[in-house]
């Protein structure tokens, strides 16, 4: 369902309702995970966290904000792996694009990106942040509108999907679901929510081979650092963090 407030736009609220073919209600439900629409814009609550702050995307402030401006540009692993180099700016597709947070960066640097979400709800999330993004900052207008947006399933859809949108990718970014060993911290609010809504990436490997399929250029995967690689097709190249590493499937050079 869709919650509004008394401080939400009534026509947004509308709009969101119909596209997702919600009920537009005033108060919360018992259980489970609902949309909230209220000043800020559109976000997502869970009835069992009423005292958590609902998640939502922001690409004006906060975590999203600060990767803008102090992620180490170029030099930073995504964009290394993503082949960014001078002069050398790749068309890049997101197929799990989640809270969009890597597609954003990557439109920062200068990449155009399509980014695919497959679940409606977490698409609207970044849909409406684009919204308020675009109206909050020309400047950050200017990046939104390299960052293009589009709700479908990535593993059955890819190529449709991208010729539907005119888009020629060189370069496809996966980040798939993978399940928590319980070893680790405790996993963020907005990673637990999404978790818990979206479910586990059970037919990842399908879609590393899709992708190899459509991508031009490369193919890129990022994984947990002791992850095993997916669908056990071992990488070119890997760049591998403190957390995290990146699998690199080379098809042809990114030339100037």
């Amino acid at each position: 369902m869709l919650m509004t407030s008394s401080a939400a736009d009534s026509a947004a609220a509308q709009y969101w309702a119909n596209l997702l073919d919600l009920p537009l209600v005033l108060e919360p439900p018992a259980s489970g995970y609902y949309l909230l629409l209220d000043a800020q814009g559109l976000a997502l609550a869970s009835a069992e966290a009423s005292k958590t702050h609902p998640v939502r995307v922001d690409f004006t402030a906060g975590s999203t904000a600060h990767r803008r401006m102090y992620g180490g540009g170029r030099g930073q692993a995504l964009a290394k792996a993503c082949g960014l180099k001078p002069g050398i700016t790749p068309r890049v597709l997101d197929a799990t694009a989640g809270l969009a947070g890597d597609a954003f960066v990557l439109a920062c640097l200068g990449c155009e990106v399509l980014a695919v979400e497959r679940h409606p709800w977490v698409a609207a999330l970044v849909s409406d942040a684009k919204q308020r993004g675009r109206q909050a900052d020309p400047e950050l207008a200017l990046i939104l509108e390299r960052l293009h947006l589009v709700q479908g399933d990535a593993i059955q859809d890819m190529a449709k999907l991208a010729q539907q949108m005119a888009f020629q990718p060189q370069v496809i970014y996966l980040d798939p679901m993978f399940p928590q060993d319980g070893k680790g911290a405790q996993v963020k609010k907005e990673m637990q929510f999404f978790r818990e809504l979206v479910g586990k990436d059970k037919d990842a490997d399908q879609l590393l081979t899709s992708a190899l399929d459509l991508a031009s250029h490369r193919v890129v995967v990022k994984r947990p650092r002791k992850a095993p690689a997916l669908a056990g097709r071992e990488p070119g190249l890997t760049l591998t963090g403190k957390a995290n590493r990146f699998d690199i499937y080379p098809l042809k050079s990114l030339a100037r």
